[in-house]
């Protein structure tokens, strides 16, 4: 028998303890590895296959006007979730869900025997009532839980459709500012976890977990509420009197671009957008739509040979004969015969086409459309808004004596609504260029704290002050004396300019009697406050021209607007040219002090209407000094006294 000697058995002894030793040391690394390095990880990987989320939906930002007009909100729509493995009973559950759901009891097995942790009932279940969600709760059915939801609603319907635009079943933006500020209005998702075993069933010994979702911002627009009634009431009267195949508004403040108010038509309701055909929502026509704009595009060609020096508007005249010959092609005025002798201020306010081709040719091919670009034509404006067109211009290259003369009066070129506005707003606010805009301010719901807001951005300065004056000038007599006097507003100075463009047809040449009427219009002409422009599209039974229909809506437009902002009224405009079938507008005279029986010299002009009992007129509306209408309505107020201020016989 061979013995082992005590060395060997040492080294053996040896080489067990280290390898024990190693062996303690990996399992205590290891341990240590697990407990402090990924101990959290594995933590919450265990704690995510016990529990369960119901997901708690995040209220979506709200949408209001600069005043704090709510235009878009939520409201509660809870929906039903279900826990299959808790329960028990899934024919009975089902059948009792389906009948307060109004849903198919075969749809409704399937949910609560689907093999998944947590199912949706959907779409009977998403974003009910709170009537039915408490129905659904007084059944106290095991596995059945009610989730916190929200679905968006527009106070205020068709208003501000296009720009709104609406958000999906999810909650998520699917069209307009909706879509464009998504991010910030959606916020995010919280969730109420509870544990549950192996077998789905719920562990009471552990306390349930909430996260509060974290609502969206709060989102501030640039659009007032007053200036956005006004348009939508006047477009709402232009579809119901002239019944267009469209019709849009748009309203600027020329000093910043905040855009006050846009409307088109058709429109849609944006919690009914399903009903509707995709054309009609998909199209916010202001931003969208390009059309050959006709004589407003006059504006920018008159802006350009002012700056140029060009052109003095009172000493140079032209002569209208009716037409002009451009290298061999006849361009017709509108009027047929011709305007004759005229001033280059008559030419404007005549919107005498071969007199804008005389200036087109003054400022040639590469100055003029050197002022196009610069006033932001053939590219988009940056509005905050998808689906902007960039318009159509003659490639420079192949512009001619023909495409030069028509471009110079708003023919051959397309342009947008968008475009125009916030060119004219450069041409008369003193030169500067302003990328329009409508989202003033994020705001944080909980705090009120405005976290985000957008600053005005002046591009550049395209025209001086002076030039600005001149436009200025020269659009109010378009008002006051010439083509847009339909815009003509009592006791505000108005310029403007009217617009009658032919469309083209699928064919490429020009339809009939199928036109773009519009109408730009500035207010106050001396310091502008509001841009206003309106089109309609094909306005039937009636004379297709911009200044019978719509330079009406603009003047209404504009006047309301002014007085809802609060812009006081002034007498230092020009005096408006009476045309034929007008009458002239009288003065309505300070009637408080008199008595009854002196009133009757006053009822040849004007219609009186009395309130009160007594003897004095102690008040009246409108105000003594007012021109209005003749035949308008004045209302007097009587008493017994007569007023203090006024001297006796």
């Amino acid at each position: 028998m061979k013995r082992v000697s005590n060395v060997t058995v040492r080294k053996r002894l040896v080489t067990v303890f280290v390898m024990a030793i190693f062996i303690m040391a990996v399992i205590a690394i290891r341990l240590a590895y697990v407990q402090f390095i990924i101990g959290d990880q594995l933590m919450e990987k265990a704690q995510s296959s016990w529990s369960r989320d119901i997901p708690f939906e995040p209220e979506r930002g709200e949408i209001v006007d600069r005043n704090g007009v709510v235009l878009a909100e939520n409201v509660s729509a809870p929906t039903v979730m279900v826990v299959p493995r808790q329960i028990e009973n899934p024919e009975q559950t089902a059948q009792q869900l389906a009948k307060v759901l109004n849903m198919d009891y075969k749809k409704a097995y399937e949910h609560v025997t689907k093999q998944v942790s947590i199912e949706r009932m959907h779409p009977e279940g998403r974003k009910i009532s709170e009537e039915r969600a408490n129905a659904v709760r007084n059944l106290d059915l095991e596995g059945v839980y009610i989730a916190e939801d929200s679905k968006r609603h527009y106070p205020k319907g068709e208003y501000l459709s296009h720009v709104l635009g609406f958000s999906g079943i999810d909650n998520q933006g699917l069209m307009g500012l909706e879509l464009y500020y998504d991010d910030f209005l959606d916020g995010e998702r919280g969730h109420l976890s509870f544990f549950s075993d192996a077998k789905g069933h719920k562990m009471p010994s552990i306390a349930d977990v909430y996260e509060p979702p974290q609502d969206g911002y709060k989102l501030k627009l640039t659009t007032d509420d007053r200036v956005q009634t006004i348009i939508e009431r006047e477009l709402d009267n232009a579809v119901a009197t002239y019944n267009p195949d469209g019709a849009m508004a748009i309203a600027m403040d020329p000093d910043t671009g905040e855009i006050l108010g846009m409307s088109s038509r058709p429109t849609f309701h944006p919690e009914n957008y399903q009903h509707v055909p995709q054309e009609v929502y998909n199209r916010n026509l202001p931003v969208w739509s390009t059309y050959e704009p006709g004589s407003t595009f006059k504006i920018i060609t008159l802006a350009s040979a002012l700056e140029e020096g060009l052109v003095d508007l009172e000493a140079d005249h032209f002569h209208d004969s009716g037409s002009i010959n451009v290298d061999g092609s006849t361009l017709r005025c509108w009027k047929r015969g011709g305007h004759g002798s005229q001033t280059y201020l008559e030419v404007v306010q005549n919107s005498c086409n071969p007199g804008f081709v005389t200036l087109g040719e003054k400022l040639g091919k590469e100055r003029l459309f050197s002022y196009i670009h610069d006033f932001g034509f053939g590219k988009k404006t940056g509005i905050d808004l998808q689906g902007e067109g960039t318009g159509i211009l003659f490639d420079e290259e192949r512009v001619g004596p023909v495409e030069l003369a028509t471009t110079s009066f708003g023919q051959g070129v397309s342009v947008t609504p968008i475009q125009q506005v916030t060119a004219v707003a450069a041409a008369v606010n003193g030169g500067y260029m302003y990328q329009p805009f409508i989202a003033k301010e994020w705001i944080d719901p909980r705090t009120g704290e405005v976290m985000k807001r957008t600053e005005p951005i002046m591009k550049e300065r395209i025209i001086s002050e002076e030039t600005s004056k001149q436009v200025r000038e020269a659009l109010e007599s378009v008002v006051a004396q010439g083509t847009g006097g339909g815009a003509y507003v009592e006791g505000y100075r108005v310029g403007g300019k009217t617009g009658t463009a032919q469309k083209v047809g699928e064919d490429g040449k020009y339809m009939s009697n199928n036109h773009i009427v519009s109408f730009m219009g500035v207010a106050p002409s001396d310091d502008p406050e509001i841009v206003v422009y309106v089109a309609i599209d094909n306005p039937k039974d009636t004379v297709q021209f911009g200044g019978v229909v719509a330079a009406p809506i603009v003047g209404n437009i504009i006047g309301d607007s002014l007085r809802a902002l609060e812009v006081k009224p002034r007498t230092d405009g020009l005096e408006k040219k009476i045309q034929w079938p007008d009458q002239p507008q009288v003065e309505v005279p300070d009637l408080i002090g008199l008595e009854k029986e002196d009133l009757t010299e006053y009822m040849v002009n004007l219609s009186l209407e009395t309130s009160g009992k007594g003897e004095y007129v102690v008040e009246q509306a409108p105000q003594p000094g007012v021109k209005v209408d003749q035949g308008a309505k004045v209302r007097l107020y009587f008493s017994d006294k007569k007023p203090k201020n006024k001297p006796t016989d």
